[in-house]
Order: C-alpha cells, then sequence, then structure tokens
C-alpha cells in the first residue's frame, strides 16, 4: 500500500496559507444522513482534517439511494461506518464521532468547539432547534431547506440570511411521506454546503 500525506493532494490546489486555515478549522456536522455524509465526503476532499460527526442513527436500506454508506454498512451505526469511509480518503483525518440524538441538553457539548456548523438534520424541529441555539454565535452555520424531489437542479440554491448563516435549497420542497429524498438534490445541496464553507475559511466573497 502506498503512504502519504492527503496534504500531498491538497498541495496542487492551495497555497501554504490556504492548507493551514483549512487544516485549523474544526467542523461540526449535525446529522450523517443524506447531507451529512455527502457534506463530510465533500469536506475530507477539500482539505479539511477536523471533523465532529454525529448521529444516533443506523444505516438502512432506503439510505443507499443518496447517502454514503454501502450494503456492507446495513444495520451499524452511522458515524462508525462514516468515519470509517472518510479515513480511507485521508487517513490522517481527526474525525471525532458521537452517536447520539442531538437535541437542546446535548448540542453545546457536542458543537462548540466548532468553527463551522452543518446543519443536516431530516427532521425541520430539530433544524430549528440547531439555529435557534447557536444564531447569536459567531460560528459559520450552513443550513438546508427544501430538497424533495427531483427536478432542475437550479431550484437548488444558496442564500444567505445573516453574516454568518446561510440556508440552501428552493425553501419548499420539504421531504415528507409524499415527497421523496433523491440522489441528485441531496448531494447537491450537500455539495453547496461545503462550497459555502470552504469559500467562508478561505476568506473569499460568498
Amino acid at each position: 500500500m502506498n503512504t502519504f500525506s492527503f496534504s500531498e493532494v491538497s498541495g496542487y490546489f492551495y497555497s501554504e496559507k490556504q492548507l493551514n486555515l483549512i487544516r485549523n478549522k474544526r467542523i461540526g456536522i449535525a446529522g450523517a444522513g443524506g447531507l451529512g455524509s455527502n457534506c463530510a465526503h465533500v469536506l475530507v476532499r477539500c482539505g479539511f482534517e477536523k471533523l465532529r460527526i454525529a448521529d444516533f442513527d443506523k444505516v438502512t436500506l432506503s439510505n443507499l439511494n443518496r447517502q454514503l454508506y454501502y450494503p456492507s454498512h446495513l444495520g451499524k451505526t452511522k458515524v462508525k461506518c462514516l468515519a470509517e469511509t472518510l479515513l480511507q480518503i485521508n487517513p490522517q483525518l481527526q474525525v471525532e464521532t458521537f452517536p447520539v440524538r442531538v437535541d437542546s441538553t446535548n448540542i453545546h457539548q457536542v458543537f462548540d468547539c466548532c468553527d463551522v456548523i452543518v446543519e443536516a438534520f431530516d427532521n425541520p424541529v430539530c433544524k430549528a432547534m440547531l439555529i435557534e441555539e447557536y444564531w447569536g454565535s459567531d460560528k459559520l452555520l450552513v443550513a438546508v431547506s427544501g430538497i424533495g424531489g427531483f427536478g432542475p437542479s437550479d431550484r437548488v440554491v444558496t442564500r444567505r440570511i445573516r453574516k454568518n448563516t446561510f440556508v440552501i435549497g428552493d425553501n419548499r420542497s420539504e421531504v415528507n411521506d409524499h415527497v421523496k429524498p433523491y440522489a441528485p438534490s441531496v448531494m447537491i445541496a450537500a455539495a453547496k454546503q461545503a462550497d459555502v464553507i470552504l469559500n467562508w475559511v478561505l476568506g473569499e466573497n460568498p
């Protein structure tokens, strides 16, 4: 097996100053489903090395259409499987996992040390809770609202609703019993979350 540092890969694309900015930011990911698993995947490809991922759920058959899991992961804890997959990309990754249901009683314990928080919940109540808990903070918050169904991908857009808060989606196509989540919209939104974070960390104009 070849041994290498992922920094060798990132070095093709970033200056040393940019690499230091990326490596030193800690990213919290609230939810390891379609959004969280795919956003984490893109962030690791971008060179981020410090992740904290929280999700209480296990991998089920219906997850395989859009989430970063494989048949061999069925029945296993999502955060554990996701960490193993991400470490295959970058063995130097520092990934902390929390197999817990995140709520207002534990969210600060999990994410207060993070510079950026990715909102990747399925439940609208949980989404609102995360935004409410960190609304007055100086952390970058990147949330999603409206990625159900399929169709024109340009409906999934990025909105800046506050200096350090972004919401991605069409703001109307919520996933429910009648509107299912499909890989294209979910992955587009997750990639846009990662793009907002990369842009923010590198100090570019969002």
